[in-house]
């Protein structure tokens, strides 16, 4: 065992280190391999045990009644106090059985396979309309890949499925910033991170209410009628909670497909053997796709309280403790994986914990993958030449591997 110290707080989950260097894949691997179950103190006396191990999370996750998701939705690096996080919204992210499924049950039709599917055709035609544009005449072109498709291409799709007018995108997009990015200094529109949501938060909970209070005078094809006149307990959903519902499929299905498609893309860029391997073989773009979300892993964690003690690896856990699941570090545990540390987009069996496990499982899970395969089955046939053409911009976040900016120079062949 090694004699030097383990990694501190911020090496684990610290957003300065995220936006500076990406994930902390060195800190995580010598968690999994030295403590896999570690206690790390954080300011104003809140702490939390790290979670790095696949088997381990998993386990955690298939026991709701005993390691539930409320109160604590995930760990912040100052610590904020669990009520902070409460009053912000309450949706099936930070719900517990029995009234978990009752509220995810209101939206899992919409996303569906079959559901999905007849959404296929117009996410691939949004994104060749998309890569047409960045295409132009087939020569060189530079760009910006997240706002040349990625954040279009999702924010297009979202923004269907809810019902908001294209008028109305742009305020989306600002608001998942403001939200996910609120301790990133270019979103933050106060003092404070805290202030930075609320501010996000109050706008888009108005912007709903009268959306919602429209479609229950008039209910449309469209996710807002839905869940605007969803009946839960034998009532209509009550309004905090429906409105914590828009913010979570505001920010889920905007924010983790965006930075999976970016973060795919330079994986392929800083593996040219995999990208030639992709463009020889289109056929590979599913187990692609699957590979590009266990590599980005775009949720960086989760938290689970235990409702009583227990032990874990030889460490006494106690009731109430916050228990933070790491799940790129579970993506890259070599007891699960071959080569963990290496991107293939061949990889065969691929057990990524990218879209969760146990009840929580990302319910956007289907959406994600039709929009990761449209992207680069486009990509993999069209694109001739790609570099990067600057530094990439991460977000500042302790929540979400989010990427700002990716410039690219390239080349595509036009449709």
């Amino acid at each position: 065992m090694s004699q030097t110290p383990l990694p501190d707080t911020l090496e684990v989950i610290g957003p300065d280190t995220f936006a500076r260097d990406g994930y902390p894949h060195a800190a995580w691997k010598r968690l999994r391999e030295e403590a896999p179950v570690h206690w790390f103190d954080l300011p104003g006396g809140v702490g939390f045990w790290a979670i790095v191990k696949r088997d381990d999370i998993i386990w955690l996750s298939k026991q709701p009644e005993r390691f539930r998701n409320a109160p604590r939705l995930a760990i912040f690096e100052k610590g904020a106090p669990v009520e902070g996080e409460r009053k912000l919204a309450r949706h099936i992210l930070n719900m517990d059985p029995p009234e978990h499924a009752e509220f995810r049950k209101a939206a899992s039709h919409w996303f569906t396979p079959r559901a999905i599917t007849r959404r296929q055709q117009e996410v691939e035609r949004i994104t060749r309309d998309l890569l047409a544009e960045m295409a132009g005449d087939g020569s060189e072109g530079t760009g910006d890949f997240v706002a040349d498709l990625a954040a279009p291409l999702t924010l297009h799709v979202l923004a269907d499925m809810l019902g908001v007018p294209r008028a109305d995108w742009r305020l989306m997009f600002r608001w998942t910033n403001q939200i996910v990015g609120s301790s990133d200094a270019e979103y933050q529109t106060g003092e404070n991170p805290i202030r930075a949501v609320e501010d996000a938060r109050r706008g888009l909970f108005a912007y709903f209410t009268e959306l919602a209070a429209e479609r229950r005078k008039q209910p449309r094809d469209d996710m807002v009628s839905v869940l605007a006149n969803a009946t839960v307990s034998g009532g209509p959903m009550p309004a905090f909670e429906l409105l914590s519902y828009f913010l979570l499929l505001v920010v889920a299905g905007n924010e983790t497909t965006r930075n999976a498609a970016s973060g795919g893309l330079l994986a392929l860029i800083e593996n040219p053997d995999e990208r030639r391997k992709l463009r020889m073989d289109p056929g590979l773009v599913p187990t692609a796709v699957e590979e590009i979300v266990r590599w980005t892993s775009p949720v960086i964690q989760f938290c689970r309280t235990p409702v009583e003690d227990f032990e874990l690896r030889g460490k006494h856990i106690r009731r109430g403790d916050s228990l933070c699941l790491l799940y790129p570090s579970a993506n890259r545990d070599a007891d699960a994986f071959h080569e963990p540390d290496r991107f293939l987009v061949d990889r065969r069996p691929n057990p990524h914990l990218g879209f969760g496990i146990g009840e929580h499982f990302c319910l956007g899970a289907n959406l994600a993958r039709l929009e990761l395969r449209a992207i680069f089955s486009e990509l993999a046939t069209r694109l001739e030449s790609i570099e990067l053409a600057g530094l990439v911009e991460r977000m500042r976040s302790s929540f979400l591997g989010g990427v700002k900016r990716m410039p690219i120079r390239y080349r595509l062949r036009p449709t």
